[in-house]
């Protein structure tokens, strides 16, 4: 019997098929949906999945390494200009698709040709940039009243080109190119008998673009690789390089505030990301939009730009597969956001907190998302919250 416990109160019923399709997998052993949850690409966000010997790209999903990190400082926010701060953080860093003109100083971990193609096409002019959609910089006071920086990005497109192409090579995997073969050569019998070599020719063209379309269409499926195959290997490895990189960009980022702020001094620096696989005890736990919560593991958890973010400690609950939700999860998909959402509203929701919000941010409104404080009295069994940073400074790519 499989063990599947769900913590989420309000699911669509297209994130349960998703989680109810990649459970009837025999590979899937144990599965948990975190009180975030809401549908994804192939599998909801919020979703933890171990499987036995299996490793799922589209478990992880596009953007490997997104997650959370935070600093504490010893200052606190009447030491600041925050107006001022804010005009120096947007000169600083790039956020949205805007990326640096130069190569950044950088060397990845070991990985393949291809992730290092990656990185040179992209990834070295990424470094230290935000990205968009819920990525965000923000500042904010703890309980102690002593300024916290955090920050909430990934990988950026070094991830998500590396995602792309071994989501592919599986989709290519599962396409069974012998029934292309047969279905050309029903079609085309007087053809393979008038000219063999230019039959053959055209059969190789035609299989090859049958396969391409059908990969496509099967992009987000539930296929994976074994992770002792050259491919499952070779996909981990990129995998643990994007997941480095996700980190340096974070921590790159933290370290330019940190130097536009007068280098105050560090208390706590906390980094858990929440898209990643993980091997363990001959198993892999994918998380895609759930963070690490390993007992006594500190995280972060954010919760929407008004209502700020959660330093909790891990409980290492077994059957949450170690883990916790990775936010609040949304309530309203981008488009009936921004079709539905009062800009007024928003402004006012948003009053006391400086920002670099316009109409293009109704999207990433805090009422597009579930409410955070009851997201965490669903997960009391999976962590313990030690801190919530109240934000005066949000920005958005």
């Amino acid at each position: 019997m499989k063990s599947v416990k769900i913590y989420a109160e309000a699911l669509e019923n297209e994130a349960l098929s998703q989680f109810e399709k990649a459970m009837s997998l025999p590979c899937n052993v144990q599965g948990a949906l975190m009180p975030d949850a809401h549908t994804g690409y192939t599998l909801p966000i919020g979703a933890v999945i171990k499987s036995e010997g299996i490793v799922f790209p589209s478990y992880v999903g596009y953007d490997i390494g997104c997650g959370m990190c935070a600093l504490k400082l010893d200052m606190t926010k009447d030491d600041l200009h925050v107006e001022e701060l804010k005009a120096k953080i947007l000169e600083a860093i790039p956020l949205g698709i805007e990326k640096h003109s130069t190569k950044q100083s950088y060397t990845p971990l070991p990985c393949t040709l291809v992730a290092q193609a990656f990185y040179e096409e992209v990834g070295q002019y990424q470094l230290g940039t935000l990205g968009g959609g819920n990525h965000f910089i923000e500042l904010g006071i703890g309980k102690d009243a002593k300024v916290w920086i955090v920050i909430h990005s990934g990988s950026r497109g070094f991830g998500k080109k590396i995602a792309e192409y071994y989501m592919y090579e599986a989709a290519m995997n599962s396409v069974d190119h012998k029934e292309f073969e047969k279905e050309f050569e029903e079609a085309n019998i007087l053809f393979k008998a008038c000219n063999l070599e230019k039959f053959e020719l055209a059969k190789h063209n035609y299989v090859i673009k049958k396969i391409q379309a059908a990969s496509k269409a099967a992009l987000e499926s539930h296929v994976g690789f074994e992770i002792h195959t050259p491919q499952g290997k070779a996909y981990l490895l990129d995998m643990e390089c994007a997941l480095a990189f996700a980190l340096a960009n974070r921590k790159a980022m933290v370290q330019a505030i940190v130097r536009l702020m007068g280098h105050p001094k560090e208390l706590l620096f906390i980094n858990r990301n929440h898209n990643h696989a993980e091997l363990k005890e001959g198993y892999v736990i994918h998380r895609k939009g759930a963070t690490h919560a390993e007992k006594e593991m500190l995280g972060v958890i954010p919760g929407n730009m008004r209502d700020g973010s959660f330093i909790v400690r891990g409980k290492g609950n077994h059957e949450a597969l170690f883990s916790s939700s990775h936010g609040a999860g949304r309530v309203l998909s981008r488009s009936k956001a921004l079709s539905g959402l009062d800009l007024g509203e928003f402004y006012t929701d948003m009053q006391g907190i400086v920002t670099n919000h316009t109409s293009k941010t109704l999207d990433e409104s805090p009422r597009a998302y579930k409410d955070i404080f009851e997201v965490m009295k669903l997960q009391e069994n999976l962590v313990e919250v030690i801190d919530h940073i109240k934000p005066f400074l949000n920005l958005k790519g």
